[in-house]
């Protein structure tokens, strides 16, 4: 049973969904189920992922990897981060090339967190 929130990727063509309305079909693309992807926490890697957030001024600002930037190269770069204030999500799309961080102008709120997604390491969660 796919639950909101949920971010499933296919494994044949790439399409990534994040699920809006939770039910209990399977979600399949190109004849296949799309497979859930965990929000890891933990980077024992040498590049960061976790998301770092920092609320500056009148904006929160969402770095991948607090103390080394992760990569943006063609090959191997932050797609996405996404930031959840108080139930309300907020999405910044990357390219190669930028900076792997994204600022939104919002109040600051009680409950937040930021997911973003690496195009080889995957899915992951910063609070």
């Amino acid at each position: 049973m796919a639950k909101r929130g949920e971010v499933y990727k296919c494994e044949v063509c790439g399409n990534i969904v994040q699920v809006m309305h939770g039910g209990a079909g399977a979600l399949v693309c190109c004849g296949k189920e799309m497979v859930l992807l965990e929000e890891k926490t933990a980077d024992s890697a040498t590049e960061k992922h976790v998301p770092y957030i920092e609320y500056v001024d009148d904006r929160y600002v969402v770095k991948v990897g607090q103390n080394a930037a992760h990569p943006m190269e063609e090959n191997h770069y932050i797609e996405w981060i996404e930031l959840v204030v108080d139930g309300v999500s907020h999405i910044a799309f990357l390219k190669p090339g930028q900076d792997p961080k994204a600022e939104f102008v919002i109040p600051k709120g009680n409950e937040v967190y930021a997911r973003e997604y690496c195009n080889v390491h995957g899915l992951w969660l910063g609070k």
